[in-house]
């Protein structure tokens, strides 16, 4: 099982940010929320805690801001060894895939009539304009959410709004409660936003928006095509 324990101290991380984002991530890291932050995570791991993901910045690695055409968003990252890998809902090649990620390659192939070309790691997809931003970009082992409100969410709703801010269409994919929180940071000009209920197990079929039969990867690729039809659809 390859290693994704957070093992170097978050500023070096930072400091490779690509520099389409850096404006956003230099203002958050030298900030007092910032640096509150980064203290906490890095006081965490040299204590000894379990802190996931490795990459933790992953995201932003491979998707740069101006080729982003779809955001899909998460809470926090997976809190199992060997799963989470930086991008929302993926994990690493050869982990099997957790509840809410299988239901979403179900979906999408009972939505596309085409198996989903990835098993679980989700790096083709940011490849191709797929921002898999979580709100919450670190967690301890075994205990979800428990980075969340430290901070990162003022990181990443800036980076949210900052994607709000290109002027090329972007499809926004909010499920769940606190996904759907974020579409007044979103909800501008020639932008679209689908929602449904989170495909955990839990949510996935339940009403008012389930999950299963939203159809959401088929109307992404509708919306990109009549949107931005220069460009190629996703290859979910």
């Amino acid at each position: 099982m390859p290693d994704n324990r957070l093992r170097e101290p978050l500023a070096q991380m930072f400091a490779r940010v690509p520099q389409a984002w850096r404006e956003v991530t230099e203002a958050f890291h030298a900030s007092e929320v910032g640096q509150a932050l980064v203290g906490f995570v890095d006081r965490r791991v040299s204590d000894g805690a379990v802190v996931y993901p490795r990459s933790v910045l992953r995201a932003l690695d491979l998707t740069d801001p101006s080729s982003v055409r779809v955001v899909i968003l998460g809470q926090d990252p997976y809190h199992g060894p060997g799963q989470a890998q930086g991008l929302a809902f993926s994990v690493g090649a050869g982990q099997k895939p957790p509840p809410s990620l299988r239901n979403m390659l179900q979906e999408v192939k009972a939505d596309t009539g085409l198996a989903s070309q990835c098993s679980g790691d989700l790096t083709a997809w940011a490849e191709q304009g797929v921002l898999l931003l979580n709100a919450a970009l670190t967690v301890e082992a075994g205990l979800p959410q428990s980075h969340a409100g430290r901070g990162w969410e003022q990181l990443t709703d800036a980076l949210l709004a900052q994607v709000a801010a290109q002027p090329d269409p972007v499809v926004f994919l909010l499920w769940g409660a606190a996904a759907q929180r974020k579409r007044p940071l979103l909800e501008r000009g020639v932008h679209r936003v689908l929602s449904a209920n989170h495909p955990s197990p839990l949510s996935a079929r339940r009403a008012p928006q389930p999950f299963i039969g939203c159809r959401h990867f088929s109307q992404t690729n509708a919306l990109l095509g009549q949107l931005r039809p220069h460009t190629a659809a996703i290859r979910w």
